[in-house]
């Protein structure tokens, strides 16, 4: 109930800062055309590029949601970062590209700009209708770091949910991109030289830029397979190695395989005197301990093996854990 939750959210977020985004490119489409400004022009842009990406990261939401098959055993979840990932390039070749171009032919050819009013009028009605999407989108993402019980920027740097932070991100580099485009336009007023808007426009293909790459980075190491942070990493091995028939944790990998959807492999040397029964019961009371605190844990794998010679059969072998708190006692665990 609550991952279908937390998947209703993302949808709605990134539906509501699609609608957000048409409606504002197809103003700052008309202002850019009656005033000339290249930085208006540039917004239109990025306002067409967020709303193109929009609807990929709803395919990405759509695809990704399905249910594994006999083909797909672990599900579509990956399919969603490959949607992500053509939205950011998207972002990077349109919208960066459009707005740098039309900034440089602005500063070189100096064309003269219109009707100023029109285009600040569309500005602060798209910083409004902006504030209202990001609103939503820090809302979720606040609310989601609380339950992953991690700072707001620590689950946006680490989050497998890349539809959130894509729209976080788009959102909070709209606004930047407005207050860019009106400076660019004051002091083209001011002055009465193109050269200010044609910078605007530049810094905005920038800003797309950097974006752009942010985003492709972090789906691509998505896709390749990323395992989970370090500190949801030690509490996994924490609880396998409570479990009252394991000796040690051998080994402990994990890889997100979707936004909602985490695989934890190990290695378990168990008691010499366990018998098949109790590491059943042992596999049960692992997936259970798990699942208790990361719902999102779907695919839970122990490969019993032997202890090495040597090895000190009473203690399991952790990460060395630089905060010296009980794992219960930390409270940021993302």
């Amino acid at each position: 109930m609550a991952e279908a939750a937390v998947k209703s959210e993302s949808v709605a977020t990134v539906v509501v800062a699609g609608a957000a985004n048409l409606a504002i490119a197809v103003a700052k489409l008309v202002a850019g055309l009656i005033s000339g400004s290249a930085a208006m022009l540039s917004e239109a842009a990025h306002s067409v590029a967020d709303t193109t990406t929009e609807v990929l990261l709803y395919q990405a939401l759509r695809r990704g949601a399905r249910p594994a098959d006999t083909r797909h055993p672990f599900g579509y979840g990956k399919e969603s970062y490959v949607w992500a990932f053509l939205a950011a390039l998207f972002t990077f070749v349109v919208g960066a590209g459009f707005a740098i171009t039309h900034g440089v032919t602005t500063i070189l050819v100096h064309e003269h700009t219109g009707n100023y009013l029109a285009s600040y009028i569309v500005l602060a009605i798209s910083f409004a209708i902006e504030s209202v999407s990001l609103t939503r989108a820090v809302r979720q993402v606040r609310r989601e770091s609380r339950r992953w019980r991690a700072t707001p920027g620590r689950y946006l740097r680490l989050t497998a949910d890349t539809t959130v932070k894509a729209v976080f991100m788009e959102d909070t580099a709209a606004l930047i991109g407005l207050l860019i485009a009106g400076v660019g336009l004051g002091l083209s007023e001011l002055t009465g030289e193109e050269l200010y808007d044609g910078i605007a426009s530049i810094l905005i293909g920038v800003l797309l830029l950097v974006v752009a790459t942010i985003l492709a980075r972090s789906n691509v190491s998505l896709l390749v397979g990323r395992a989970v942070s370090e500190r949801v990493h030690r509490r996994i091995e924490h609880e396998l190695a409570g479990l009252p028939t394991v000796d040690r944790v051998d080994t402990l990998m994990t890889m997100l395989l979707g936004p909602d959807d985490i695989l934890v492999a190990a290695k378990v040397d168990f008691h010499n005197d366990a018998t098949g029964a109790d590491i059943e019961a042992a596999a049960d009371e692992a997936e259970r301990r798990l699942t208790e605190h990361y719902p999102e844990i779907g695919y839970v794998f122990l490969d019993p093996t032997r202890s090495m010679p040597g090895t000190d059969r009473g203690r399991a072998r952790r990460t060395q854990n630089q905060d010296d708190r009980p794992l219960d006692q930390q409270t940021d665990t993302f």
